[in-house]
C-alpha cells in the first residue's frame, strides 16, 4: 500500500465521531417526516409540541435542528482525530447536561423549550455516557500515537 493511502486512513475515534454524526443527521431529518414522527403537529419549540419521533421522543423544529447541527459537527470534526475526540467528549458532556436539564425543566415547565420528555432524558444520559466513553477510550490512542511519533526537523 502506498504511503498516501495509509496517511488518509481514518482512526477509530474519527470513524466513531462520523458514525455518531450520521446518526444525528438521520434523526434530525426523520424528525420532520410525518408517519415516522407522530402527533397532531410539530411546534417550533416548547413543551406544547405534539410531535413524537417514533411515537416516543418529543421533538420540535428546534429539537430537530439541534440534531442536524450535531450531525454536521460530528462529520466536520470527524475529519481529524483531535476534532473527533473533542466532538465526542464535549458532545457527551453536553448531552449529560441536557439530561439534568430535562430532569429539572421537563414536562409542562416554561423552561422546557427544546422540548424534552422522559424518553428523551433516558436517551440523553445514554448518549452522554456513550459519546464521552467513545471519546475518552478511542481518543487515548490518538494522544498515544502522537506522543510516540518522532519529531521531524
Amino acid at each position: 500500500m502506498s504511503t498516501s493511502v495509509l496517511s488518509h486512513r481514518r482512526t477509530a475515534v474519527q470513524l466513531a465521531a462520523s458514525a455518531v454524526g450520521v446518526v444525528f443527521l438521520l434523526v434530525g431529518v426523520l424528525g420532520f417526516i410525518p408517519g415516522i414522527t407522530t402527533g397532531s403537529g410539530i411546534g417550533f419549540a416548547g413543551h406544547a409540541s405534539d410531535a413524537y419521533l417514533l411515537g416516543l421522543f418529543q421533538v420540535s423544529v428546534l429539537h430537530n435542528v439541534v440534531h442536524l447541527l450535531f450531525g454536521i459537527a460530528g462529520l466536520a470534526l470527524g475529519a481529524s482525530a483531535g476534532g473527533a475526540k473533542q466532538f465526542l467528549v464535549w458532545g457527551g458532556a453536553i448531552y449529560l447536561v441536557l439530561f439534568v436539564y430535562g430532569l429539572v425543566f421537563g414536562g409542562a415547565s416554561a423552561g422546557n423549550f427544546v422540548p424534552l420528555n422522559a424518553a428523551d432524558n433516558v436517551l440523553h444520559v445514554l448518549l452522554g455516557v456513550g459519546m464521552l466513553g467513545l471519546g475518552l477510550i478511542l481518543g487515548r490512542t490518538t494522544a498515544t500515537s502522537r506522543a510516540a511519533r518522532p519529531a521531524h526537523h
